[in-house]
């Protein structure tokens, strides 16, 4: 299945998102703790040197050189090297007669770390993210102990050394692993799946597979479709697949396609949305006329005969969904617009008088403002037909005027309106986007942006 938008993360991205992963596992590694330590080493045949150490305490853990890569078909690689730690703690021993204590200084040099990450989606569409491998391999651990007995140190140093080093590359894949878990994997999990964008819609931004890497970026691919609330149907057409342009100056690319926008149109038409009512009180004070049937008497005469001085009423509706193409020239769509007439009776009941067939040329500007898309509509001349009439046949070029300045000056501002108030779009949790560019190609509008993330 085609996704109706796709979320592509370069690696620009990537690097952004990474610097602040490696924050946080920094702080989570310097909380590392290491337990008591105890044990005997053999000085030939001399006898046994015991030692133990204890309030061992991690002072630092620096991740200085790292880097993230997208491997094609696998997930993410992260690599950390030159990596260094430094602990304390008090040390006690004990050899043949002799006994010292004192305190010492560790420091863990050329530590190495790399960490592939799984991505994938779970049931609900939301993206996962597990460490699938991890390794670290400490290259040098160096032990100054406090003290006047250098020979006694001599004896165990080497022992201390070689434990320090498989413990504490044990320990950083542990905490590697819980990080993912309760962090990465929490964060990514706040992608919303599906956004209420009012009491009517929502959109459906469930993955349809699990995130695709590949060499340059980090592809998702999300349902992108609106529905109606009240009742969900299957949309009657698929999404076609996306050419994305080769373009990567931003951190993240959203495509939203001809699809996405085509199901709002769907969604918003079965929940009833698309249905305007014109009434005297819309009419904008510098019109100069009044919405009754003495304003058509003048070419419907008869209509001044059958309903002399009634306030009129237009209802304007879409028989079918509107539906848009989207070309590297923008948006446009040609919607078919019914324009039923009544006039108000004196007991408030509706007399039908004519329906009208309106077609107009509209495109639509489209931009990003904070976490949502926002557009705009631009209507041009209204095309007139009489769909059925109660009052006799008239010229329809006669009321092309007034149907002119009902939709461009009381429907279009109210469409304008809720554009204006936008769609939300899929972003993580304390995401901002900024530096925003706006593209159209065949078939898909792309927004690309540059990423700032709010720590708590």
């Amino acid at each position: 299945t085609n996704p109706g938008f796709v979320v592509r993360i370069t690696q620009a991205g990537l690097d952004y998102a990474h610097q602040h992963g490696i924050t946080i596992l920094e702080k989570e590694l310097a909380q590392l703790k290491l337990p008591d330590m105890s044990g005997d080493s053999r000085v030939g045949r001399v006898g046994k040197v015991r030692y133990e150490l204890s309030r061992l305490r991690l002072r630092d853990f620096h991740l200085p050189y790292s880097r993230i890569t997208p491997i094609s078909n696998v997930g993410l690689q992260v690599s950390i090297s030159n990596a260094f730690a430094e602990l304390d703690g008090d040390w006690r021993v004990k050899f043949l007669f002799v006994r010292d204590h004192g305190s010492f200084d560790l420091k863990a040099e050329n530590v190495y770390i790399k960490i592939s990450l799984r991505l994938g989606s779970d049931a609900a569409g939301k993206p996962t993210v597990s460490t699938s491998e991890c390794s670290a391999r400490i290259s040098k651990v160096r032990v100054l102990f406090s003290g006047r007995l250098g020979w006694l140190y001599n004896l165990f140093h080497g022992a201390i050394e070689s434990r320090f080093r498989k413990i504490l590359e044990d320990k950083i894949c542990d905490i590697v692993d819980k990080s993912v878990r309760n962090e990465l994997q929490k964060f990514v999990q706040t992608l919303p799946v599906t956004a209420r964008i009012d009491a009517k819609t929502g959109i459906d931004y469930s993955l349809v597979a699990a995130p695709r890497a590949t060499a340059q970026f980090l592809d998702a691919g999300l349902k992108g479709e609106f529905y109606s609330l009240a009742h969900r149907s299957t949309v009657p057409f698929s999404p076609l697949p996306l050419a994305f342009p080769s373009d990567h100056d931003r951190m993240v690319y959203f495509g939203a396609s001809s699809y996405f926008f085509n199901t709002a149109g769907i969604a918003y038409h079965e929940a009833g949305a698309l249905v305007f009512e014109i009434t005297e009180d819309m009419i904008p004070k510098d019109s100069r006329f009044s919405l009754d049937t003495s304003l058509f008497s003048v070419f419907i005469p008869q209509l001044e005969e059958m309903y002399p001085n009634m306030p009129v009423k237009f209802r304007l509706s879409t028989p079918t969904a509107p539906f848009l193409t989207i070309g590297p020239g923008g948006i446009s769509l040609n919607p078919i617009v019914d324009a039923q007439a009544y006039a108000i009776l004196p007991n408030s009941s509706l007399a039908p008088l004519f329906l009208l067939s309106l077609v107009r040329n509209v495109s639509a500007v489209i931009n990003v403002r904070s976490d949502r898309i926002v557009g705009s509509l631009d209507v041009g001349r209204i095309r007139l037909s009489l769909k059925d009439s109660a009052v006799g046949t008239f010229e329809v070029r006669t009321i092309q005027s007034l149907m002119n300045i009902l939709t461009s000056k009381i429907l279009l501002p109210r469409l304008n309106a809720r554009l204006d108030e936008g769609f939300p779009l899929p972003l993580l949790d304390r995401i901002q986007l900024s530096n925003i560019l706006v593209r159209f190609y065949q078939n898909f509008l792309l927004l690309g942006a540059d990423v700032h993330f709010q720590p708590r």
